[in-house]
């Protein structure tokens, strides 16, 4: 399926991109601040087809959108499946013709031949969530996907991170010379919904399942808690992994119309997350203005610090006694939400597409003229 994209362009991108967790949003909002500089993006999706929410999403942003059916590097059973799916993608590549390779997938890089410059984005891996998570060697399942991942890595002319702290473990843990880029993830501000007029609540909202997101924390937080706790995410994953919810509200899966309506109330919003290279779920909550309770681990350190509540990621009764404090007093909740909200502004859309078209001009200094800011307003 295409959505189609009208009006010419000067640059021209191939990103591939999933529809399961935050990648989805990153790689719209990338879409979108890139047009500014007058690039014309087309977005490959692997994994699971978009929702028809998320669809009308990237046709109402007017983005080339390509359904693969192609697998997941996390969710594959065998590597010769990723290293399919990265050919498929470089036999794409061949046929579009882009400027620029952006995989937001960095393993599709290691079998994958492209006739341009690729870029490759280190949103999470499997060694570093299992570091986070687990401990211990990895899984046998887990080492083939490492590898191509390295690979990828090592192939990649370009790799960003979003944060410090994970660009340096992304550095430490595969061998690189050098760290990945930093640019800071970005995320353009949802419209306020309807207010839903409750009481004072706690709220989060993910990929529920996943071991990293800490979601067994949250639950066993909300046992002891005086006000409700709202948790939005799927509790099943498409890998096979699930939870279950046993004293938050499950909400299910939200569309980002529906999430924007729970965070116009401005709950307190928690991720106990051991695991979070950057968290745009926090984000989202820091620009609704909402009170930030978070897991102290180096990304959110790096973020949020002197903006936000910190708790240890498995201190469930420390987690309730600070959401307890926070919901019997207003005035900390506001200051702790203006806050976030003034940290959260420069985490912009615009900041983030400007650090990826420097990454794409550095890679292509014979046509400055395309991608220039200058060129694009002219």
């Amino acid at each position: 399926m295409s959505v189609s994209t009208q009006g010419a362009s000067s640059l021209r991108v191939l990103m591939t991109a999933d529809a399961v967790g935050g990648v989805w949003q990153y790689a719209l909002d990338v879409a979108e601040g890139l047009r500014a500089y007058g690039v014309e993006t087309t977005l490959a999706v692997l994994g699971p087809a978009p929702t028809d929410d998320q669809i009308r999403r990237a046709e109402a942003a007017s983005i080339d959108l390509i359904t693969t059916d192609l697998p997941l590097d996390w969710t594959a059973d065998r590597p010769q499946e990723v290293e399919e799916a990265g050919r498929a993608i470089a036999r794409l590549s061949a046929r579009i013709k882009p400027d620029i390779v952006h995989l937001n997938s960095p393993a599709l890089a290691a079998s994958g031949h492209h006739d341009c410059p690729v870029v490759a984005v280190c949103h999470s891996c499997v060694v570093t969530w299992w570091e986070a998570v687990h401990g211990g060697s990895l899984p046998d399942e887990f080492v083939w996907r490492a590898d191509l991942v390295r690979k990828g890595y090592h192939v990649a002319d370009r790799l960003l991170a979003p944060t410090a702290a994970f660009a340096n473990a992304t550095a430490r843990t595969y061998n690189l010379a050098v760290a990945p880029t930093v640019v800071p993830n970005g995320r353009r501000a949802m419209p306020a919904g309807e207010c839903l007029p409750r009481d004072v609540f706690a709220f989060t909202a993910g990929r529920l399942w996943d071991d990293g997101k800490n979601f067994a924390v949250i639950d066993r937080a909300a046992e002891h808690l005086s006000l409700p706790f709202l948790a939005a995410g799927p509790l099943k994953g498409p890998n096979g992994a699930k939870i279950e919810a046993h004293h938050a509200v499950s909400l299910g899966r939200l569309s980002d119309d529906e999430i924007a309506r729970y965070l116009s109330s401005q709950p307190i919003f928690v991720s106990a997350a051991k695991y979070e290279p950057f968290g745009l779920a926090v984000l989202e909550a820091a620009q609704a203005g909402c009170a930030l309770v978070l897991s102290d681990i180096p990304t959110f350190r790096e973020l949020w610090d002197g903006e936000a509540a910190f708790v240890v990621p498995d201190d469930d009764q420390a987690l309730a006694q600070v959401l307890d404090r926070l919901a019997s007093d207003e005035s900390t909740r506001r200051q702790l939400g203006e806050a976030a909200k003034k940290r959260a502004a420069s985490y912009s859309v615009e900041a983030m597409s400007a650090g990826i078209l420097e990454a794409y001009r550095s890679l292509l200094p014979s046509r400055p003229e395309l991608i220039s800011p200058e060129g694009a307003a002219a």
